[in-house]
């Protein structure tokens, strides 16, 4: 389990989306989650927050936007001091990648469904 809570950035509400089911599967495996996507809604009892909420304790963020999308929130991705950012596939960003690691942030290129369902996560 890991050590805070883990943030979802790309969360919907629509359960075909990989970002519905890592929610859904994070919770399932006990996990402290907040979902955060372009449009209020809600995944099973968890909200879906918009905007750049100020959030506390983030050991993990795990994306699933686009670079483009991305882009705009670097910045507020390092404000909360994650201690790792997981690129989910489609969501690579080597620049970002790198200023991550270069503010001693794990960045990884890996799927959160994989890690979870391997005991990597």
């Amino acid at each position: 389990m890991s050590r805070g809570l883990t943030l979802v950035i790309g969360a919907s509400e629509n359960t075909s989306r990989y970002s519905n089911m890592a929610v859904q599967k994070l919770l399932a495996h006990g996990h402290a989650v907040m979902a955060l996507g372009l449009r209020p809604g809600k995944i099973g009892d968890i909200l879906i927050h918009t905007g750049q909420p100020v959030i506390n304790n983030v050991d993990t963020i795990t994306l699933y936007v686009g670079p483009e999308r991305l882009a705009t929130m670097h910045d507020y991705i390092l404000s909360l001091s994650p201690r790792r950012v997981i690129f989910n596939p489609g969501t690579e960003d080597d620049v970002f990648f790198a200023r991550l690691r270069e503010n001693g942030i794990e960045a990884v290129e890996a799927c959160t469904l994989v890690m979870l369902s391997t005991g990597q996560f």
